[in-house]
């Protein structure tokens, strides 16, 4: 299955970059997709979601994980809660995993949609409040913006 139009995945790579990827949806009424880096982990991404939960009850938020072709990593993220996640391997593997997925009230995406990788900046501008409205900007911009 292929993301939704209204997938539009900001890749993060703590929790600050979360909170600002959620300030800026704000009241837009647009889901907010969050997607963890590789090495992160589907714990450490749904420990990431419910944190911005908690801080914004009012947004929908869903972590995506990218689990390339690994099937039994994709599987054990579904059972650990991800309702979102990317596999990329054989086809036949695909379709289980996609049962598994919808048994569980999950998605899951074998093409991995057009995301915005907040690392740049991260990197780019340091700490602090100059950082977090470069971030809120750039993820506003991104949610706005056409997806062809």
């Amino acid at each position: 299955m292929t993301a939704s139009p209204q997938c539009r995945p900001i890749l993060i790579r703590g929790l600050d970059d979360a909170l600002a990827a959620a300030a800026a949806v704000g009241s837009t009424g647009m889901p907010l997709v969050l997607m963890a880096p590789p090495a992160a982990g589907a714990l450490w991404l749904n420990g990431v979601v419910e944190r911005v939960r908690k801080a914004h009850p009012e947004l929908e938020v869903t972590g995506l994980l990218d689990c390339g072709d690994r099937a039994g990593e994709a599987q054990a993220a579904l059972a650990s809660g991800s309702r979102l996640v990317l596999f990329t391997g054989r086809p036949d593997m695909a379709d289980r995993l996609a049962a598994i997925a919808v048994a569980r009230g999950g998605v899951l995406l074998t093409k991995c949609p057009a995301i915005l990788d907040l690392g740049a900046v991260t990197a780019a501008e340091g700490r602090g409040l100059h950082r977090t409205a470069v971030l809120e900007a750039l993820c506003r911009d991104w949610l706005a913006r056409e997806q062809g």
